[in-house]
């Protein structure tokens, strides 16, 4: 029980589990390197004589912590705003990846995962990246594999804890590596959207255990959008 005083009056509240694993919308925030910077910033200030705070926003869809819709990656493909909120929101599984590299098949297959499953791959990614504003090009991804094993066990959605489920095609690699990488990021993508696996990215999982938990997790209604931020808890059980 977490103690509150106010008002002169102490009393308990319960502690409830919940563990927000979203990303801080903020200025100067990591994002994907061609993305647009987000803007936040006061355009209201009492003490500049407004008569009241408020902070302006201008950020794409795929800002910190955000759920791919379908369309992101498949022409006609359903919009965030048409996604059910039984998606995201109910019993979910963390899978801790050790491999440092990426997330492969070898490590993956032996959880067995089921039909409706809602997956979120807990790797080095929480530990070593979540602390910085600069974008990392070498983190931990899906491989392909991976994607069509998901894809073919028919899971309900997946989570990854960096700014995109696939890898980055770097412009510095090699033109045959950065066109590999590109391959792989648009086909791992497109294997589990195209079959209605909704995608959640860039969430924070250091805090929370591997194993079962409850998830509550909501995109923004964005009309016709690709994807949308979202706001993300998930309570072990």
């Amino acid at each position: 029980m977490a103690e509150n005083k106010g008002a002169g009056t102490r009393f308990s509240i319960p502690d409830t589990g919940w563990i927000d694993i979203s990303w801080p919308l903020r200025k100067n925030m990591r994002k994907w390197p061609r993305d647009e910077q987000p803007f936040f910033d006061w355009v209201l200030e009492r003490s500049k004589g407004d008569g009241t705070d408020m902070i302006g926003m201008k950020m794409i869809t795929h800002t910190g912590t955000h759920v791919d819709a379908p369309l992101h990656f498949v022409p006609n493909g359903k919009t965030i705003d048409t996604m059910s909120v039984d998606i995201m929101i109910g019993p979910a599984r963390v899978i801790e990846i050790k491999d440092p590299d990426a997330v492969k098949l070898v490590e993956v297959e032996p959880y067995d995962v089921q039909a409706g499953e809602r997956i979120l791959f807990k790797t080095q990614n929480s530990y070593k990246l979540y602390d910085t504003d600069v974008f990392v090009p070498k983190y931990v991804s899906l491989t392909i594999d991976v994607a069509h094993y998901l894809r073919d066990r028919k899971v309900t959605m997946v989570g990854l804890d960096y700014i995109a489920l696939g890898p980055y095609p770097d412009p510095e690699l090699p033109e045959e590596k950065k066109k590999e990488l590109m391959e792989t990021l648009g086909e791992v993508h497109r294997s589990l959207l195209s079959n209605g696996i909704w995608i959640l990215e860039a969430i924070n999982l250091s805090g929370v255990r591997p194993g079962p938990c409850i998830l509550a997790c909501l995109p923004l209604r964005v009309e016709n959008g690709d994807a949308a931020p979202a706001r993300c808890i998930v309570r072990p059980l």
